[in-house]
């Protein structure tokens, strides 16, 4: 059985969808980030960056990032459709996943959350978190562009990409974030499908 290492609402949260989607069977482990879950040894001796989502495989072998456990899922139940079949497709959405993953919440998002990684000084931190502010602004503006020609989804049917897109709408909207009308209707979509609505509630999200 493979074991899914997530903490709930974070952007575990995309991978945890995409699981359901496949009606695979997994172990779950929490991790409790605020409590240091992650620098324990026993974790760090599956992944070393100490980071989440981590996926161990039946294998042994651990996939220790949102693209990698994304692609991993896509190609491995190709009949899901997760990456679509059209090879330039794919390419296109490998681009928008890793913008959102590797730029929303990697440039942006990660600024709001841990301020303390960008200035030593705190009373840096909230020009820094205001700046993250700016940029999530921007790069939702980006997403929106590209959403104007393909709605409703990133791309003609649901994808990986869609997994990444939602955690960091969702993170958005619990922030009381403005976000663009195309992003809004993308996240209200999300919260449609029957498996986020149980992903959600199974994290504790009830509203």
């Amino acid at each position: 059985m493979i074991t899914f290492y997530m903490t709930p609402g974070s952007c575990s949260t995309g991978i945890h969808v995409l699981l359901e989607e496949l009606q695979l069977v997994f172990a779950a482990h929490v991790m409790n980030l605020p409590a240091g879950d992650q620098f324990k040894p026993e974790f760090l001796a599956i992944n070393p960056k100490g980071t989440i989502p981590v996926l161990t495989l039946d294998n042994g072998k651990s996939l220790t990032s949102f693209q990698s456990i994304a692609w991993w899922l896509a190609q491995t139940y190709p009949n899901q459709s997760l990456l679509t079949k059209n090879v330039d497709t794919q390419a296109q959405v490998m681009d928008m996943m890793n913008f959102i993953v590797g730029t929303i919440h990697g440039q942006g998002f990660t600024r709001i959350f841990t301020a303390e990684r960008y200035a030593l000084r705190e009373e840096d931190h909230p020009a820094i978190q205001q700046q993250g502010h700016q940029l999530v602004s921007e790069y939702f503006n980006l997403v929106d562009l590209h959403l104007q020609h393909h709605q409703p989804y990133l791309f003609d049917t649901f994808t990986i990409a869609d997994a990444a897109l939602f955690y960091v709408e969702f993170w958005a909207d619990r922030l009381h974030m403005p976000l663009p009308d195309t992003c809004t209707k993308h996240l209200q979509l999300m919260r449609s499908r029957p498996i986020v609505k149980q992903v959600l509630m199974e994290e504790g999200y009830y509203k």
